[in-house]
């Protein structure tokens, strides 16, 4: 993996590139149009945002004053859970498109597995697929049981499963089954919001390679062929996170990263989430 252009291929072809930038917590407004594009000026083409950020207008208005041509985009956007269900899910997509001003976006996913009500979303993000309004489907935050109960109904399996991944917290069980069944895995809090930055493990593969705790995590994600999307709001961190491709961790670094799970989440636990 040489450079941001990097990508991982979908089980229906497309092309996912494996850093981008995710705007979670980042303000509508001059705050999330500065991220975006600068971002986009580093080299970034990989934006992920959601209905519930509450920020769709302002990554929008970031790609319009980009100039960077649509189609070397990847922008994904997400069905928050009170609008779950087949006929409020297209709803919410027609305004999410209507916010990002776009005809169409590259990715869209349901936000968590909210109970009884995630398969007649998924249905409805069939219908979005199939209409080529999303050029990939997938969820986000679904366990193996989520995914195996959604796989029992659904005309077209997931391309993405976007969850919460870092050091603390592999999650090896459902890497395995996403894999197995041509499912990406997509890590969000790859850095677990800074909270790993002083691990002495990390800080002594980084002091090797000249690089940061952060830039070691990423490193890490990228070599276990998951895409990753760190949030930052600070230029000089958007380009340090995407300076990563000039290094290759060791099988025993690799190993030594893996030690370090005690799996620990930052974010809910999916089966215990009070939607």
């Amino acid at each position: 993996m040489k450079s941001l252009n990097e990508s991982a291929t979908l089980h229906n072809g497309v092309k996912m590139p494996r850093l981008g930038l995710g705007v979670w917590r980042v303000k509508d407004g001059e705050e999330v149009i500065q991220s975006v594009k600068t971002a986009l000026e580093v080299g970034y083409r990989h934006i992920d945002t959601a209905a519930i950020y509450k920020n769709e207008e302002g990554v929008g208005q970031a790609i319009k004053e980009s100039g960077v041509p649509r189609e070397e985009l990847f922008i994904t956007t997400k069905v928050w859970n009170a609008d779950q269900g087949y006929d409020t899910t297209l709803k919410a997509f027609e305004t999410s498109l209507q916010k990002l001003g776009l005809d169409y976006v590259d990715l869209y996913l349901i936000h968590w597995p909210v109970k009884g009500k995630y398969k007649e979303t998924y249905k409805a993000l069939e219908k979005i697929y199939k209409d080529g309004r999303a050029r990939a489907i997938g969820v986000s935050n679904f366990q193996i049981h989520h995914l195996e109960d959604l796989m029992t109904d659904c005309e077209i399996k997931p391309m993405v499963n976007q969850v919460e991944y870092h050091p603390r917290l592999t999650q090896k069980e459902l890497h395995a089954f996403c894999k197995q069944h041509g499912i990406q895995l997509e890590a969000w809090s790859p850095l677990m919001q800074g909270k790993l930055l002083n691990e002495p493990v990390l800080v002594e593969i980084g002091n090797k390679y000249g690089k940061t705790p952060a830039q070691v995590i990423l490193r890490w994600d990228l070599q276990n062929e998951v895409v990753t999307i760190p949030k930052s709001i600070t230029p000089a961190r958007i380009k340090e996170n995407a300076n990563i491709f000039d290094f290759t961790l060791t099988a025993d670094e690799m190993a030594a990263i893996d030690t370090l799970n005690k799996n620990e989440r930052i974010g809910p636990d999916p089966d215990n989430f009070n939607f």
